[in-house]
């Protein structure tokens, strides 16, 4: 009898695929981590550089790298979460990174600050799953530039999510036509995180 057609046979190559292909994807897992981690914080440097309106535009990954490296710094190394933006020695605005629960999944972004504390420079998203043509148009300008030069207001909510019809003010932008969650989560933990930077500016906590 061949080795093939005894009953053991099908077990045993079930489970020698099995070991093969799980040492495959193993090794290939360990090859790629360290690419993908490496990518993942191209992207956040990215989001910080376009969250601060500095203008990457056509930038290799290498140059986006050096000019996140040789311009941004750890504001304080207790609080490692929020970094500085330097231009020839000279402050220019802080980058305040950004995390919550959209209507999907996890949304993470970096929102841009001004040297006065007070004033937004502009936001940018490195990571989301909302859906295409709703609330995934928060990664688009239309939706982004709305926040550059609005002001952080003093009390209260920091910056308000309108309807799309509302009028604005100096601290407001709109939400999303047809994306009330993602906005309504977004608007949710974007404020939480500017209300404790905008706390630890008026005790000087800097």
């Amino acid at each position: 009898m061949k080795i093939k057609d005894r009953a053991w046979f099908p077990v045993f190559y079930m489970f020698a695929a099995t070991l093969v292909l799980s040492s495959i994807l193993i090794l290939f897992g360990a090859f790629t981590k360290q690419r993908v981690k490496n990518n993942e914080q191209l992207a956040f440097e990215r989001a910080v550089l376009e969250a601060l309106n500095v203008d990457i535009t056509g930038y290799s990954p290498a140059r986006i790298h050096d000019q996140y490296v040789q311009a941004v710094r750890v504001m304080d190394t207790q609080r490692p979460e929020v970094f500085a933006f330097y231009e020839n020695n000279q402050l220019i605005g802080y980058a305040l990174p950004l995390s919550g629960p959209g209507f999907w999944s996890l949304i993470k972004g970096v929102i841009g600050i001004a040297a006065d504390t007070s004033t937004i420079i502009g936001l940018s998203f490195y990571e989301q799953n909302e859906t295409p043509g709703l609330g995934g148009e928060i990664i688009k300008p239309l939706f982004r530039d709305q926040f550059n030069g609005k002001k952080i207001a003093r009390t209260g909510i920091p910056i308000e999510f309108r309807m799309s019809t509302a009028e604005l003010s100096e601290n407001s932008v709109h939400m999303i036509t047809g994306a009330t969650q993602t906005s309504t989560r977004l608007g949710k933990f974007l404020n939480n995180q500017l209300a404790v930077w905008r706390d630890q500016m008026k005790t000087g906590d800097r």
